[in-house]
């Protein structure tokens, strides 16, 4: 291949080039995977890219890195006419341009933004119904914890919500250029069946975040501006957030809910 792109810190890169973890990649999709159109979020140097191509009639790669577009459009895109390549920032990128209904998301994501793209996929959960990411072991470890971990927050809840989520495989440091100063994770995300949201998913939402800001003390702590004084006496708001399943959370949501609509009109 011709040119050289070297990680720049400014986008969070460290270039997976471990031929082993990204067959192990490869072998994880095509277990869980059948269709054949894939988007790669930051393929870098097309380190998977050039695997991703071999395997899937359409592959489509979001790059923010102008090096890094140059270099794929050069050393890929030639000798694979079934790789599109689009020159954008995901968190600004209207997902209408690039996803379809039923579209896979793999990615070796900037850690630094990494939560932000997680959050971008549960808001296109319909179009997309399997991911396969990389992240910090950290944040991986969160996105997958259940209930009664110190690791389970926010973005557990959401992301279970519409996901099974299972973490993978861990990945060292060695299998990166430049290598980073932390572990990280392999998960996936395959889209749960038959999603119904027979609840006021605004204040499921508004729930979830009130509980989790203050998770050290009781829910009826955190939710004293949402549920009444009443409600609160009931035995669900003396457990901590971290102690509610997503199940839970969404019972919670339909009882505050109903109280809420059955308070008398003046």
């Amino acid at each position: 291949m011709s040119g050289f792109v070297t990680a720049l810190k400014a986008y969070g890169q460290h270039f997976l080039t471990d031929k082993m973890v990204l067959n192990e990649i490869i072998d994880l999709i095509k277990r869980n995977y059948t269709d054949e159109k894939l988007v790669e979020i930051g393929p870098g140097t097309g380190a998977l890219t050039n695997l991703l191509v071999k395997e899937f009639d359409s592959v489509t790669c979001v790059e923010v890195d102008k090096r890094c577009i140059d270099f794929l459009k050069t050393n890929l895109q030639p000798t694979y006419p079934n790789l599109e390549i689009i020159d954008a920032d995901l968190l600004k990128l209207n997902t209408d341009e690039f996803l379809n209904s039923g579209t896979a998301i793999v990615g070796n994501f900037p850690y630094n933004i990494s939560s932000q793209i997680v959050f971008k996929v549960l808001d296109n959960y319909k179009k997309i119904p399997f991911m396969v990411g990389m992240f910090q072991k950290e944040m991986a470890e969160r996105i997958a914890s259940k209930h009664g971990s110190k690791e389970y927050g926010v973005i557990s809840v959401f992301a279970q919500l519409f996901y099974d989520v299972q973490l993978e495989f861990n990945i060292p440091p060695t299998a990166f250029a430049p290598p980073p100063k932390v572990m990280s994770s392999i998960i996936s995300m395959r889209r749960k069946e038959n999603i119904q949201l027979d609840f006021d998913f605004k204040l499921f939402r508004n729930i979830v975040k009130s509980g989790f800001n203050q998770r050290r003390k009781m829910l009826r702590n955190g939710l004293s501006g949402i549920a009444s004084k009443e409600l609160l006496q009931q035995e669900i708001f003396t457990k901590r957030a971290e102690q509610l399943s997503v199940s839970d959370f969404i019972a919670l949501t339909k009882l505050i809910e109903k109280n809420l609509h059955s308070k008398p009109t003046n």
